[in-house]
């Protein structure tokens, strides 16, 4: 299928998944996440870690001390940097 197609396509199952005709595909999202764990494998310290991320680091901080639990968006972000931390790195390095 060529890339217009596959576009094309995608954005009639969006439209059918916003009117409630479809329902949309299921992914698997941790419910709770050890971010120091993760943090301490790559060898970093809380500091390093938001800044290599482009996070807060009293987010950071926040999450490792279980004063704040991530929001869905930063659980995937964070299952991505477990287990692919260059992916995430290049994604959102700044163009040169």
């Amino acid at each position: 299928m060529s890339f217009g197609k596959e576009l094309i396509e995608s954005a009639e199952q969006a439209l059918a998944i916003a009117k409630g005709e479809m329902e949309p595909g299921s992914v698997y999202v941790p419910e709770q996440i050890d971010v120091a764990g993760i943090r301490r494998d790559l060898g970093l310290s809380q500091g390093k870690f938001a800044k290599r991320f482009g996070l807060p680091v009293g987010t950071v901080r926040d999450w490792e001390q279980n004063r704040r639990s991530p929001d869905r968006a930063a659980m995937v972000l964070l299952s991505v940097i477990a287990k692919e931390p260059e992916a995430v790195q290049r994604a959102i390095a700044p163009a040169t």
